[in-house]
């Protein structure tokens, strides 16, 4: 279990109307997605029916220099992925895009979330005679897709037909030879939109910041249980999952993963993070001199604390930014010096007084006690404690490292507990009922409450693909 939560994965997808240099589009959609995954970077471009790639372990810049852009030439349609490992482990194999050659030809597909019954489906096609190449269910998909692109007469009505056994979350971006495709499964548990550029591109991707960052306009998430196609003749969609199951977006979206710039579902995260640090005051007023929020994404939800409060916001801690969110470090010694590295205190800013310290989730309260002590040591006086997000109680299936409740520490410990534990005056988290009127009913809130929008699995462990059986 790591000390805090990991984001999952972000895709990308383009399509152009003319020929040009269309990997660049891709390397810059995926800079802005790096937030969301750190382990892995890759890129597929198709060029008049064939598709070529590169993947790597690493960040974007560091999976792509000069001479891997170039040799990925030109083409209409490419896609991309930035991964963080929710299911399978970290290495080359399980980077993606995924790209596989079958009878009808090739296949490109990008994938974000956690499938739920990925065991059992795996399982299944390996009984059938599949053999594995990667420990990602990702691959699992693509099998499936496969085998019904063979009885089908086309890749949408095969991923139409393969929507019909998956569980779980999925936002896919893909590619044939000849189309670009979206999917988003029907709860809608994962994001994703797409917009348009003044050219006529299209362009899909996890959050609209990539949007931003390719110079498209966003035009609309995909509705929950939608396909979107784009092929020569333009973009059309098949609706025939939309409305059958309800609609369930990771509220962890708003709280943590996406970057404060993006609209996921309508809302700004910046808007959601600024609320609940407004509601959060209203539900646990305290006392004190200064509101400090825990860079990055604490940071928004501290302006509203500040607001609402009208106690003075300031800057107290910094953050370095060339550390990367999903460093791993090998030791717990070493995971707790990790916090010095990325984190320091501005003494001015602490010495002597009552500081409201704001931060987004408490999973195994290492890091916040290791904050905690930052701050004591600087001087503050006082250090209370506010969460933008309810006590995390149970794990998350659909797509954080979060497979396992046994490490949160907010099972079997009190609010009360916690507070001694971390060393804080007082701690307060944000009511599940807060979180929904901010961000929706319409939002997955398991991780709080234990209300999962789908069967939770029997096989959920991470790295349930890397050991065999024998």
């Amino acid at each position: 279990m790591y000390n805090q939560f990991h984001e999952e994965c972000g895709v990308f997808g383009i399509r152009t109307p003319k020929t040009n240099d269309i990997g660049g589009y891709v390397y810059h959609g995926l800079f802005a997605l790096q937030h969301r995954g750190q382990e892995a970077a890759g890129i597929a471009v198709n060029e008049e029916r064939i598709i070529r790639y590169h993947k790597g372990l690493g960040l974007v810049n560091e999976v792509f220099g000069e001479n891997e852009m170039q040799a990925l030439g030109k083409g209409t349609i490419a896609v991309g992925h930035v991964r963080y490992s929710t299911s399978g482990g970290n290495n080359v194999m399980n980077a993606q895009p995924m790209v596989v050659k079958h009878v009808k030809g090739q296949l490109a597909l990008c994938h974000n979330g956690n499938l739920t019954n990925s065991y059992e489906l795996r399982r299944k096609l390996e009984l059938s005679g599949c053999i594995f190449q990667t420990s990602s269910d990702t691959e699992v998909i693509s099998y499936l897709i496969i085998g019904n692109r063979l009885v089908t007469a086309s890749i949408e009505e095969a991923v139409e037909k393969t929507m019909d056994e998956l569980e779980g979350a999925y936002s896919l971006v893909m590619m044939s030879p000849a189309k670009l495709l979206a999917v988003r499964d029907p709860h809608g548990l994962r994001p994703l939109c797409y917009g348009l550029k003044g050219d006529g591109s299209i362009v899909f991707a996890s959050e609209s910041c990539a949007l931003d960052a390719v110079g498209a306009e966003l035009v609309r998430e995909l509705e929950p249980g939608e396909i979107m196609i784009v092929d020569e003749n333009g973009l059309r969609s098949i609706r025939s999952h939309c409305g059958k199951k309800k609609p369930s977006l990771c509220v962890f979206e708003y709280i943590y993963f996406a970057r404060p710039d993006s609209r996921i579902d309508g809302l700004s995260v910046h808007t959601a993070r600024y609320e609940s640090g407004k509601r959060l005051a209203m539900e646990y007023p305290c006392d004190a001199d200064a509101v400090i929020g825990v860079p990055d994404s604490g940071l928004d939800a501290a302006l509203g604390f500040a607001k609402e409060s009208g106690i003075p916001y300031g800057i107290g801690l910094v953050k370095n930014k060339y550390i990367g969110r999903s460093f791993i470090a090998p030791t717990q010694e070493s995971r707790n010096e990790l916090v010095d590295l990325k984190l320091n205190t501005i003494e001015e800013a602490l010495y002597g007084k009552r500081i409201v310290l704001i931060d987004d989730s408490i999973v195994r309260g290492t890091t916040s006690a290791r904050i905690v002590k930052l701050i004591r040591k600087a001087g503050a006086k006082e250090v209370h404690m506010r969460i933008s997000a309810p006590p995390f109680l149970h794990p998350c299936y659909y797509g954080t490292d979060i497979d396992s409740k046994n490490s949160l520490i907010a099972n079997g410990h009190s609010v009360e507990d916690i507070a001694k534990l971390i060393d804080v005056d007082s701690l307060g988290f944000l009511s599940v009922s807060a979180l929904k009127e901010i961000a929706g009913e319409n939002t997955c809130c398991a991780c709080f409450n234990g209300a999962y929008p789908t069967p939770v699995p029997q096989h959920a462990q991470k790295e349930r693909f890397e050991v065999s059986e024998e």
